[in-house]
């Protein structure tokens, strides 16, 4: 098992300390004037994340929207942090319809895994439900992700859907449950919708704190807490999820290890910090790469 990094394939057991969801590039017309497109800027946010210990990153950035592969790999290189980068797409309200138009999913997933250094598959939800769109791209990612190995992180709009994702991608098309990263699970703390998803195998990510329009920071322990309890210490990951221009000026990157890594060791107990930034993301982006 190898996990697929902008810079070539390494051994899980490198990994290290991982914020296993967040954006160093993105863009969207939803999103006018918060463009994250600085290299400088990115490095900036990783060489910080470095400083506090933090040796690997998952960026969630899709196909099409800004991703910049090339300087990825040059930011990667000049802070030694892992980068892992994603092919996918988002929900169709982040492209113009022409590129969707022009889009074979399938095809273009399998090139950028095999060809173009992507190491993990990026889809989305609609809210409450999976929409015509979301159903293509999750059939498109179940194919790839069911060739390669590949891990599936879903972006689950305002946390909701987990079940019907399982539904679709674990029972209709086939994907094991341990290739699914569940996102954003923090903006709907069900803990009943946690424990089922928890059960199915598939990976938690809590992402995207200290979100004053979500439920995020003062229910993120009180979740986290009840799934240590019920045994899924081995599901869990943490990531930031900074999509705009604005979230990275008030937190940026460094948030998770500065603010909430500390937390969780006082609060959870080292052996849970282990596992939810080093030990579960070693797991959940392997991939058995040829």
């Amino acid at each position: 098992m190898k996990i697929r990094t902008v810079l070539g394939d390494i051994d899980p057991g490198q990994l290290g300390v991982c914020d296993a969801h967040d954006h160093l590039f993105l863009r969207s017309p939803r999103l006018p004037g918060e463009e994250l497109d600085d290299p400088a800027a990115a490095a900036a946010q990783l060489r910080a994340f470095a400083h506090l210990g933090g040796r690997a990153l998952a960026q969630w950035t899709p196909h099409g929207m800004g991703r910049r592969l090339n300087d990825l790999a040059d930011i990667s290189r000049a802070t030694g942090v892992h980068v892992i980068a994603a092919t996918g797409l988002h929900q169709s309200v982040h492209y113009d319809p022409a590129l969707l138009d022009g889009i074979r999913p399938d095809e273009l997933f399998m090139d950028e895994l095999t060809h173009s250094r992507a190491g993990m598959i990026k889809v989305a939800t609609a809210f409450h439900g999976l929409d015509d769109h979301a159903r293509r791209v999750m059939t498109a990612a179940a194919e790839a992700s069911n060739a390669t190995g590949a891990p599936i992180g879903v972006h689950l709009e305002q946390g909701t859907s987990a079940l019907d994702v399982l539904d679709l991608l674990c029972g209709a098309l086939g994907v094991p449950p341990s290739r699914v990263i569940l996102g954003h699970l923090n903006r709907s703390p069900d803990p009943w919708i946690h424990r089922r998803a928890a059960e199915s195998g598939a990976y938690l990510a809590f992402d995207g704190p200290s979100r004053a329009h979500h439920a995020t920071d003062w229910h993120l322990f009180e979740s986290l807490t009840e799934l240590l309890d019920a045994g899924y210490t081995d599901r869990l990951l943490l990531g930031g999820d900074t999509t705009t221009a604005g979230a990275r000026a008030e937190l940026g990157v460094p948030h998770v290890l500065r603010a909430l890594r500390p937390r969780v060791e006082r609060q959870l107990g080292p052996e849970a910090a282990t596992a939810i930034f080093i030990t579960n993301p070693a797991r959940a982006f392997a991939a058995p790469w040829s």
